[in-house]
């Protein structure tokens, strides 16, 4: 029994308490005995995904910052505190109890839609033409819509991982109710406006709902409706210039080579001169000459293709490709259905972004200021990111029911 209390400590929550004789210092105990279960083959991943991050970072600044007087290493320093704090964010999460997050998910939620709306206010700034931004001072920022995505996940997994009784799947006021409290933080990150979260977040509801057991019409009809979405969006004139710059280098990269498709040119040019081996690391032509903006960030991959070649850039999709394979294999041994729906909404998420970050440099996507999940630059959507690393890790030890 999940959340019964017992005299002397929690008995319900992962089967300990007085009643099994632990007591509050064997909840700890047991707590701590079970990191011995971590996923270490995710881990370890991660971990060298966050390695060559690192290294990919320094080459896309060491040149420019050099150059502009500053300290080379500046980007790299920020970067590995940056990973540091989202690592201790991350363990801070594994050794909760998933379970006991359907309390905390009203507050959760609240504090991403507050963070959403105050970028909107005064305090948001813009910076690459889209405001998601707010300034801290001292050389940080936060993006609350990175901490939304963390929030979406638990939101939907509380309710679509509790069917009523005599339901197999979540009914229909379970789904509209989902579909309702998703869209707020959707159409304030559209204010933004950040088309690339939006997309993401679209990703997240969609796989969770596959996932729950909804009825396949909702499936179709939601797919249909952001189809119409799409085309009304486009039709009426809504996407903002550059916005709609980009889509049309996407559709047709010559046709502003200079403009709107200057960024997708140069990074094929870029990736393209790796050929199979690389130019080798800190060595790459495209990158020190600054020809494709962003690298540190955005466009890292392009610093991969020409440094490490195909072999290197393969290697990183490897890595995230196994990453993925680890959150799916969790879902599906998760607990109970509550588990399986987190597990379920951060594969969504790391899967949608890492194939537009990726796409969007080799051309076959559109481009959006979507970061290459634990190997760009940032500091937002690194915590976001090891957090969602510790709800893999939280579902995966407590894979049985009585962890």
């Amino acid at each position: 029994m999940i959340g019964g209390l017992g005299g002397g400590g929690i008995s319900g929550v992962g089967g300990v308490g007085s009643v099994g004789g632990y007591g509050e210092h064997g909840v700890w105990q047991r707590r701590l005995a079970s990191l011995r279960n971590l996923d270490w083959t995710l881990i370890l991943a991660v971990l060298a995904l966050s390695v060559i991050g690192a290294l990919l970072v320094r080459a896309a600044t060491f040149q420019l910052l050099t150059e502009q007087g500053k300290d080379p290493e500046g980007f790299l320093k920020r970067h590995i505190l940056n990973l540091v704090i989202g690592f201790v964010l991350g363990g801070v999460v594994t050794v909760l109890d998933y379970r006991l997050l359907r309390a905390y998910v009203p507050i959760l939620y609240g504090l991403a839609c507050v963070g959403l709306v105050l970028v909107l206010t005064p305090l948001g700034s813009t910076i690459n033409g889209s405001h998601s931004w707010i300034v801290l001072g001292g050389g940080f920022q936060i993006q609350p819509s990175e901490f939304a995505k963390v929030g979406l996940v638990v939101l939907l997994a509380m309710l679509l991982g509790e069917p009523r009784d005599g339901e197999v799947g979540p009914g229909q006021r379970d789904v509209l109710l989902a579909l309702g409290l998703a869209g707020v933080p959707a159409v304030l990150i559209m204010l933004q406006p950040d088309l690339g979260t939006t997309l993401v977040f679209a990703a997240v509801v969609l796989g969770m709902l596959a996932v729950s057991g909804v009825q396949k019409r909702w499936l179709a009809g939601l797919t249909g409706g952001a189809v119409i979405a799409g085309f009304s969006v486009w039709f009426f004139g809504l996407l903002k210039d550059y916005q709609l710059a980009r889509f049309t280098a996407f559709l047709d990269p010559s046709a502003d080579p200079r403009g709107a498709g200057y960024n997708a040119q140069q990074a094929r040019i870029a990736i393209g001169s790796g050929g199979v081996t690389g130019k080798g690391l800190f060595n790459g032509e495209q990158t020190g000459g600054h020809f494709v903006p962003e690298q540190q960030t955005d466009f890292i991959f392009t610093v991969a293709g020409e440094e490490l070649g195909f072999l290197g850039a393969a290697v990183i999709i490897l890595l995230l490709s196994l990453v993925l394979w680890r959150g799916l294999r969790i879902a599906t041994q998760a607990a109970d259905l509550f588990g399986t729906l987190v597990a379920t909404g951060v594969v969504c998420w790391l899967a949608f972004q890492t194939f537009e970050n990726v796409g969007m440099t080799l051309g076959i996507m559109p481009i959006t200021g979507l970061p290459l999940p634990f190997v760009s630059y940032g500091g937002s959507a690194t915590f976001a990111n090891m957090i969602a690393l510790g709800l893999l890790q939280a579902v995966h030890v407590r894979r049985r029911p009585f962890d």
